[in-house]
């Protein structure tokens, strides 16, 4: 793998399960360390960092949405501990989650029971992407986060984000192309090294990977 990421950049990452999408972003934060080769963050190694640097840099929000019993409010301060009310519902409202929050006659005071028993997998992942925003970390990385989410929800997500933290470098691991056709720029993976990389319009003229990807996701449903 070599890979450059330019800050503010909105980068996608697509391949088949267990082509190493996960792993690849989780060195980014040491979840993993590489065994050869390295990883740097403004030209910084990442092994350098104190841990608690590295993870104020990045933000990761897995496709297991993990919730904590407490209120609404609580899961989201887990992201920033002394958060006001007003950038709760901000980062809220960029998530796609502030409206469904409320709904609820609690709104934010809501109890969510543990692990988020009682709300849907949708939710929960709007949720846990309202906790990472909140942090306003320098690079945010969705592992498959928006995967419960419909596309319109999904791309009004994506939309805000753009809008509003458009100095945020964002890395989406997909499993659909819908995910990361507006990326600018996307990263085809296949057994553990990249296949290649472009712009929607291009790999769609000239990756085979990708062609079969788009034309068995969207292709058939009609675009």
């Amino acid at each position: 793998i070599n890979l450059k990421i330019n800050k503010g950049e909105k980068i996608g990452v697509l391949g088949s399960t267990g082509c190493g999408k996960s792993t690849l972003v989780k060195l980014i934060a040491r979840f993993y360390d590489t065994t050869s080769g390295n990883v740097y963050i403004d030209g910084i190694d990442v092994k350098d960092y104190k841990f608690s640097a590295l993870r104020n840099k990045v933000a990761v929000v897995l496709q297991k949405s993990e919730l904590f019993s407490g209120t609404i409010k609580d899961n989201i301060c887990w992201g920033k501990e002394d958060a006001t009310m007003e950038e709760v519902e901000y980062a809220a409202k960029i998530a796609q989650a502030d409206s469904f929050i409320k709904s609820f006659n609690e709104g934010y005071d809501t109890y969510v029971a543990e692990k988020g028993a009682s709300l849907s997998g949708g939710q929960k992942q709007r949720i846990s992407i309202a906790r990472a925003l909140i942090k306003k970390p320098e690079i945010l990385i969705f592992d498959d986060s928006t995967s419960a989410l419909d596309l319109q929800t999904e791309a009004n997500l994506y939309k805000a984000i753009n809008e509003s933290l458009k100095d945020m470098t964002i890395i989406t691991i997909a499993q659909r192309v819908a995910s990361v056709k507006n990326a600018d720029k996307i990263v085809v993976l296949n057994d553990g090294e990249i296949a290649s990389i472009g712009s929607h319009d291009e790999l769609i003229k000239s990756c085979p990977i990708y062609q079969e990807i788009y034309n068995s996701q969207l292709k058939k449903d009609g675009e």
